[in-house]
């Protein structure tokens, strides 16, 4: 990995955890991923334009097929997200979405893609998937599967942290297979892709507009923050598997988990310091390694 993509990787996870932590504050529901998709084609419209005029008309059943495949894997991944959250524990559905994730993607970038890893860079894997268990809790997620009813929560938790891991693998591979081999920008790739998560979200959003109004009274200003900032880190990240392997990236953006970890907790909001900390210090380590490998 490039000292460049290494520092987009970097400052995209500073980022990511930035807005995570306002997102998760909002107590947003789809609703709010539609206000912010709504804010995010309004702000980055003269952006998209710029590049788009030029690009977009090139594009053929190929590109515009990817731009709908990104779109579509982004709301089922936020869809079933959210269905997770609300049928089990945060603590577990999180960390096996985000620890499960990366290391899909991995995986089938080196089995499918014909990516090349190393020794260290899969220490590296190993290390940023162990990490964000830890910060998620640990030992925790089994000591609870001792009791029936946690049991049960506990399994339906995994079944939706995997699912979920599976849809972020999926837009990995298909927005990194986009900008590195078909050569589109990284920044339309979102920005286009943002008018499908739009289209998509709006029935729900609509459906009962005196609530949402409410809603966006209440939830404008996080909303806006989350689009100035979201789409910035995704790009970077973007940008950055233009020139490095995408087995290498997806787990380097767990250093997102280390930033929110260490002010504080505050993305998952449970969890205890040690833990949390011993977390931090194995994503750090493995995002180390992955630069260097």
């Amino acid at each position: 990995m490039s000292p460049t993509a290494f520092a987009l990787i970097v400052l995209a996870g500073l980022i990511h955890a930035g807005w995570n932590i306002v997102a998760k504050q909002a107590g947003g529901d789809a609703r709010f991923a539609f206000f912010i998709s709504v804010l995010v084609m309004l702000i980055w419209a003269p952006l998209g334009w710029w590049l788009g005029r030029v690009e977009v008309p090139r594009w053929g059943p190929t590109e515009w097929g990817f731009v709908l495949a990104s779109g579509l894997l982004h709301v089922a991944y936020f869809v079933v997200l959210l269905r997770g959250y609300r049928k089990s524990d945060l603590t577990v559905v999180y960390p096996l979405a985000r620890g499960s994730g990366p290391l899909l993607s991995s995986m089938v970038a080196i089995v499918f893609l014909g990516e090349q890893v190393s020794a260290l860079a899969a220490a590296g894997i190993a290390g940023v998937v162990s990490g964000v268990f830890l910060i998620a809790g640990g030992p925790r997620l089994w000591r609870a599967a001792r009791d029936p009813v946690a049991r049960q929560r506990v399994h339906i938790g995994v079944v939706y942290g995997l699912l979920t891991g599976a849809f972020i693998a999926a837009y990995t591979l298909v927005d990194g297979y986009a900008v590195k081999w078909l050569l589109m920008s990284p920044i339309l790739v979102d920005y286009m892709g943002n008018f499908v998560r739009v289209a998509l979200l709006a029935p729900n959003a609509m459906r009962d507009r005196p609530a949402a109004w409410a809603l966006w009274r209440q939830q404008w200003r996080p909303a806006l923050v989350v689009a100035l900032f979201s789409p910035v880190a995704y790009v970077l990240v973007l940008y950055a598997m233009q020139t490095a392997p995408l087995s290498h990236v997806a787990p380097a953006r767990e250093v997102s988990m280390l930033f929110a970890a260490l002010i504080g907790g505050h993305l998952l909001g449970e969890g205890e310091r040690g833990l949390r900390m011993l977390g931090a210090v194995c994503i750090a380590g493995g995002v180390v390694a992955l630069g260097l490998g």
